[in-house]
Parts: C-alpha cells; structure tokens; sequence
C-alpha cells in the first residue's frame, strides 16, 4: 500500500494486532503515489504489465473494475436511494443502524477533530449513516459518498467499502490506488461487518478523508469499530436466544411433542431436543432453504423436506420476531392438534385480558399533529415509519411539546391496534406505581382492592403501553420493569402466578435520560431496553412558522368547544406572539389562546389583553416574518432557530439537530455556512 509522505522509512510495517496477513497485506507500502498513478495510467491505457508500485489485491481489484464496466473517468458514484427509498433502505437495516449509534455518536469528536468521516453501509455498500468533520462531509457530497450512494466496486470500482465487500476482508485504499479519476482524492479504510456467529456480511464500516488524513493504523479501527458493531449485535443475540429458550419451555409444557427445534432470527438452530425428522440439520447451522435475512413469516414456505408449515410458531419480543420454535408432534398424540397455520408465540400472548383503555380514537391521527416546520414534518415522518413497526420508541421533548399525540399518532386507532393505556410514572408513590402497573391481588397490602385488579400492563395486552415521565420512575422499580419488558411475564403484587402480556412500549420523558443514567438516577440497561428508536418533539421556539397555523388552529377549535365566537389576531397580536420564548411550547400557546376567547367579547384581540410576559417580549423582525417572507429574512429565521436550538442543548449538536429535525451532518453545515462556531460552544 502507499506509505504516508510523512513516513521516512521505507520498511514495510507491522501489520495492526488483531489483523490477517490477508486483511493487513494492504498496509505494506513502499510506492510513491506517482508511480501509482503512472501504472493507473497504463493501465486503462490497455498497456498494463505488473507493476511492482501497485499490489496485488489493487490490481484484481482494478481488473474486476474494468471487466464490471466502471468508467475510469466516473467522479461520482451513483445514488441509489433518495427520499422514501433511502428511508425504507434505513428501515430494512434497522438492525445494523441501531448496533452502530453509539459507536456513531462517541467517535464523532474525534473523527470531526482528524478531519475524517465515518460511514456505514448496507451489504450492498450503499451509505446508510454518515458522522465526523463538517467540511470533509461538505466535501462528500461532491463525489456522492452521502447517505444512498452506492459504492459497490462492481459501480464506481475500487474503493475502501466496494474492495471490502469483493474481499470480505478490511481494506485500506489510498489515493491514486482508486480506479475512477474523480475520486483520487479520497484515502479510505473500511471493514466488513459479519452477522454475529456466521460469514454472512450485513454491511461495511468506512473511515475516509482527504489524503492527508492517512494512516496506517485507521484500517485498525475501521476493524475495532466493526468488531464493536459485532459485539453489540452479539449481546442482543444472545438475550434473544434465552427469550427463545424461555418460548420453548413454554410450548413444551402446552404440547406432547416428539421433538423441539429452536431457530435463531438467521434460522440457526440453537437448540433441538427428541427425535429430528430430518438428519441434514446440525446445531449451529442454518436450516436448508431458510435464506438469512428473510422475514420469519415467511419460513413457513421455504422449510426443507420433512419440516411441515404448521409445526412452525414465530417467536416475537416487543412486535418483532427473533426467531421460531418448530414443535414436531407425536404421531399418537392426544393432545390438542396444532392448527394448519403456524402459530405466533408473542411472548406473553396467551390468553386475553379484560379491562378498559385510555384511548381516544379522535386523538389518534397524525393529522393532529398541526405545523409545516422542518423540525416537526421529520419527526412526524419518522414516527409514521415507526406507526407500522411494533417496536418500542422513546418519545423526548419539552414539557407541553406534544408527546402524547405523537404517542396516540404512533398507536393509531384501537380498532386496528389494540388498546391504548397511558400511565405516568411521576404521579404516584412507588408503592402504588407498582400496583398500577403489575396489578395486585386481594390483600396484597395495605389498601388494596377487596376483588384484586389488573395492571396496566395486562390492561394493554395486544396493544400499546405508554409510560409518561418515565424518567420520574423509582429506581427500585426500574429492573422490574425492564424483567418484564424482557420477558413478557408479570407477577401480580402477592401473587406467584406468571401472567402473559403482549405489549408495545411508548415511553416520553422531558428529561435527557442519558445524564439521568450517568448520575445513576436511570438504569443502563433500562434506557437501551426503552430507546430501541427515538423521536425527539422539537420545541415550539424553533418552530416559528408554525405559530400562526397553531393560533388558528386553537382559535377554531376551542370556540367551536365553548361555544363563544372566534377572535381575530391581528399582525401586532401575532408578532408578539411569535417573538415570545414559549417554555411551555403547544400547551402554553393552547392556553393563552383558550384565555383570550373566555375573557373577552370583543372581534379583534389587543395587545394590552396578552399576558405580561408575552406583551413585554421584544418583538424581532425575524421572528414576525410570514409564509412569504424573502429569502433574506427566512435564512435569518433559520439562522436564529439553530443559535437558540444549540444553545439550549449546552452545545451538544447531536441532541440540536434531532431538536431541529436535520441531521447532524446538515447542521455542521450550516453552522459553518451561518457562522456560528464562535458564537456558541460546540460539543459532538
């Protein structure tokens, strides 16, 4: 490989700790990029010979190119997902994505200080998140190595992420060793990410940046931080492979079986008990014709010779499936008969439960969900893709955002979803948080009901929970919740009898959970169990366009409820109200215009009828812009929106742009563009 300007020996170097000679034979660079580029040259000229300048994998690597039919000249490469596309591309590696953000979020100083990016792909190397220096992900976007584009080597030839995917192995390429022209100008250092226990590759882990960040060691954390996306994925494996053993005990004491097969989400099979029909399957291997990556549902389809569809029962954990159990019945058995149709096993799924719900099919609708802001559209967009994955979702925001609606959006009408149950955790004692939540039986303490009742949790059976304040929990109660979150079991207060539960989580909180969690006030493995996907519900003040619709919004609706007639607010009225902070978000703005309608009969509001400490707010030209402002003013309007939104985070620009609704490198980009960096203190 090519050595570094800056290296005065010409010695080959050590291959990094942890690395093949295979995967490290790149490192080994003695070649001047010159010479590099002078065998590049012969090359597509049709002159090529060996040339001991450029390695081996390089040249294969270069001749797979031009037999694909890559352009040398290309200087971009192809965009393969945009808008809806890239989102149900995001969607389909949920999974890969989730496993990556921490590793995301704790590198993006470092990589924003070495002026490299990091970027993830599917296995298919299409970039499915990117993080690290604004001006190298401003640089980015000239050559499409953006979120969507494509970088197989088969479409824009040798690169860090195609070369590792053709090599299954890491790969460091450098400069003029690409084979397109136009992207010379890039060193990359990628790793192949592999599913947990297999050699199956779900995607690509890169390090890339201008020639002058080049290292010899950025293959080897290109390797760390894949090993690290591995463990991760490893550590959820292995919870789900006990939560599948505890979904085999419990089908084994309802069914005289002959034989039990248990099968991992990569259909592996972890676990098999009795006499198996079939002698082609072995511990740790994938059941034939059950190909990695297909949906669970559909096995039933696809299960080898001797496996019949009905024996086959998904296994789901909080809406998604993890797995399947195969029961293999006796041939004599008296027992009840397995349906024709696979059963799904909901861990907790058994049995129904009686009791009322908190939901109001009115509420339940996106629609309510008023505003045409950026910050708000992403988080509505998000939450809709969420709306039709039974999986949990951390709700975060302000108090009087509107997290409840988003919750009720996201649930959808009860009819289709089940019962809604909402509960807040900071509205009780801790004993009677326990009650509400498990339930209890007759006598089980001081107070408690004559007849025993239910808990929410059972209450929202087949349906959704949603935890309000779920930063305000009880310590001692946190590991109970999160036992029964695992497991889908509650034990009702003085009683020893497991009971089943099928339940989706919404938790919100108006606190930021992780300092809870680094103060010790919030369990770890608590908030990752709660936050498997986030909506952060951007506050009213960086949603200044979003004020007018809201006022007319209140103003029709809340006279059409008290029956009174709705009250003109004029441009002075509104400037005023556009220029206030509002920290109590939607609710305040609710209120104040809730206020205005109750306590006066006149058309038109006055400014004398605000409250004070609206009537005193300094009104600022941009924030009294309208929907036709110029484009002047609206880029000062944004301009203002992301000073207060990263100034209200302490910095933290991760946590700005999920206010905001943009992503983190789009908010680099415009703090850069705005001027911002020496106004506020900036953290990653």
């Amino acid at each position: 490989m090519i050595r570094d300007p800056r290296q005065p020996s010409m010695q080959p170097t050590t291959p990094p700790v942890g690395l093949s000679a295979s995967a490290a034979i790149n490192t080994v660079g003695p070649s001047s990029e010159r010479q590099v580029m002078e065998a590049w040259e012969r090359f597509v000229a049709g002159l090529s010979q060996p040339s001991p300048a450029v390695s081996k994998f390089v040249l294969s690597s270069w001749q797979r190119s031009l037999r694909s039919g890559v352009e040398p000249g290309s200087r971009l490469a192809p965009m393969s997902a945009r808008g809806d596309a890239l989102a149900q591309l995001r969607l389909r590696n949920a999974d890969l994505i989730w496993a990556a953000q921490g590793l995301f979020i704790s590198s993006a100083h470092l990589l924003a200080a070495s002026g490299s990016i990091m970027l993830l792909t599917d296995p298919d190397g299409i970039v499915l998140e990117t993080a690290g220096n604004p001006r190298t992900l401003e640089a980015a976007q000239d050559n499409h190595l953006v979120e969507g584009g494509n970088w197989h080597e088969g479409v824009i030839g040798t690169n860090g992420i195609g070369t590792a995917l053709a090599r299954r192995a890491p790969t460091l390429v450098h400069a003029a060793e690409h084979f397109c022209v136009g992207i010379k100008r890039w060193t990359c250092a990628a790793a192949p990410v592999f599913s947990p226990g297999t050699d199956r590759i779900i995607g690509v882990l890169d390090i890339s940046g201008p020639p002058s960040t080049y290292q010899v060691n950025n293959l080897a954390l290109a390797v760390a931080a894949a090993r690290q996306i591995e463990a991760v994925l490893a550590e959820r494996a292995s919870c789900e492979r006990y939560q599948l053993m505890e979904a085999c005990l419990s089908l084994s004491a309802r069914t005289d079986s002959a034989a039990m097969m248990v099968l991992d989400r990569s259909a592996q099979l972890i676990h098999a008990s009795g006499n198996l029909p079939s002698s082609g399957l072995r511990l740790g291997n994938s059941v034939p014709g059950l190909k990695p990556g297909r949906q669970v549902e559909d096995w039933a389809r696809h299960l080898p010779e001797g496996l019949r569809p009905e024996w086959l029962h998904p296994v789901r954990v909080n809406g998604k499936d993890i797995g399947a159990l195969l029961a293999i019945p006796r041939r004599s058995s008296a027992g009840p008969r397995l349906r024709t149709s696979s059963t799904r096993l909901a861990m907790g799924a058994f049995g129904g439960v009686d009791g009322a719900t908190d939901g109001d099919p009115s509420r339940s609708d996106f629609a309510n969900l008023i505003g045409h802001s950026q910050a708000l559209r992403a988080a509505v967009e998000r939450a809709k893709l969420l709306s039709h994955r039974r999986v949990a979702v951390l709700i975060q925001g302000e108090t009087g955002v509107g997290k409840e609606l988003f919750a009720r959006a996201i649930h959808g009408d009860e009819e289709r979803s089940g019962p809604f149950v909402i509960f807040n955790c900071g509205a009780s004692t801790k004993e009677l948080i326990g009650s509400e939540l498990f339930g209890h039986v007759r006598g089980a303490y001081t107070g408690a009901t004559t007849e025993g009742r239910a808990g929410r949790f059972e209450l929202a059976h087949g349906g959704t929970l949603c935890l309000d304040e779920i930063g305000e929990l009880a310590l001692e109660l946190q590991p109970v919740l999160l036992r029964v979150l695992e497991e889908g079991v509650v034990y009702r207060l003085g009683e020893s009898k497991p009971r089943r539960v099928d339940v989706r989580l919404l938790a919100m909180t108006n606190r930021d959970l992780l300092q809870e969690v680094e103060a010790g006030r919030f369990r770890r493995d608590l908030y990752h169990r709660i936050s498997v996907t986030r909506i952060q519900v951007p506050p009213l003040r960086v949603r200044a366009f979003d004020i007018d619709l809201l006022i007319d919004h209140f103003n029709e609706v809340l006279a059409e409820r008290h029956g009174v007639a709705s009250r003109h607010f004029g441009p002075e009225v509104r400037a005023l109200l556009r220029a206030y902070a509002w920290p109590g978000n939607v609710r305040e703005l609710r209120n104040v215009v809730e206020g205005l309608l109750l306590t006066s009969d006149e058309v038109a509001v006055s400014c004398a009828e605000l409250p004070e400490e609206i009537a005193s707010t300094p009104t600022a030209p941009v924030l009294a812009v309208g929907m036709g402002a110029s484009s002047a003013r609206l880029e000062e309007s944004e301009r203002q929106a992301i000073l207060q939104a990263v100034q209200d985070m302490q910095g933290n620009l991760a946590q700005a742009a999920r206010a905001l609704g943009i992503s983190r490198s789009t908010l680099y980009r415009k703090i850069e563009r705005y001027h911002l960096q020496s106004i506020v203190h900036l953290r990653g």
